[in-house]
């Protein structure tokens, strides 16, 4: 998921005391399984989040259920104090994923040499978006893994927006490990 830094609040009209809580928000545009949090709602107070904004500990991943209503599918909300009015449903913003560019290389170090790259763009690309979730997708074939000679890398994932501005969205390191599940 390409969130940017704007968070969007939208106003609570209803949460109901149930299992999984669900939240009304007209028009949420809240994209299936974002990540969401609850501010300022009263009465059901053990959903708001305690920082204002929330830290990212408190986003939890919404199921969208309508135009209308998500749920927070692990919250059991049945004994909660009930719903009286306010709040908001507050998340961070989709990026645009229209035209732009992904690209990641794996690298023994950083500065270090490139162990696999992968890319959106080109003759064979193994980076693809899912536009309407705001989602990038990486796909490493299992033929190309078990090819790799190497077992640690660090990597780091961009994106090129259609206007040409650069946005690093990931990094971290990799291991690759032995296939524990051989059945065929």
């Amino acid at each position: 998921m390409w969130e940017t830094n704007v968070l969007v609040y939208k106003p609570i009209t209803a949460i109901a005391q149930s299992a999984p809580v669900r939240i009304t928000a007209t028009a949420h545009g809240l994209p299936d399984g974002w990540n969401a949090a609850v501010m300022g709602a009263l009465g059901m107070t053990d959903l708001n989040a305690e920082n204002n904004p929330p830290k990212d500990a408190e986003f939890r991943p919404a199921t969208v259920v309508s135009a209308d209503d998500v749920e927070f599918n692990p919250i059991n909300a049945a004994r909660f104090k009930a719903y009286q009015s306010g709040g908001h449903l507050v998340y961070y913003a989709p990026g645009e994923l229209g035209g732009a560019v992904a690209r990641m290389q794996i690298k023994d170090k950083v500065g270090g040499n490139v162990l696999h790259t992968l890319r959106s763009d080109g003759a064979s690309p193994n980076i693809s978006f899912d536009l309407a979730k705001s989602r990038i997708v990486l796909r490493i074939e299992a033929a190309e893994s078990a090819a790799f000679a190497w077992k640690a890398g660090v990597y780091d994932l961009e994106i090129e927006d259609a206007t040409g501005v650069v946005t690093p969205l990931l990094y971290g390191a990799v291991a690759v490990t032995r296939e524990v599940t051989t059945i065929t």
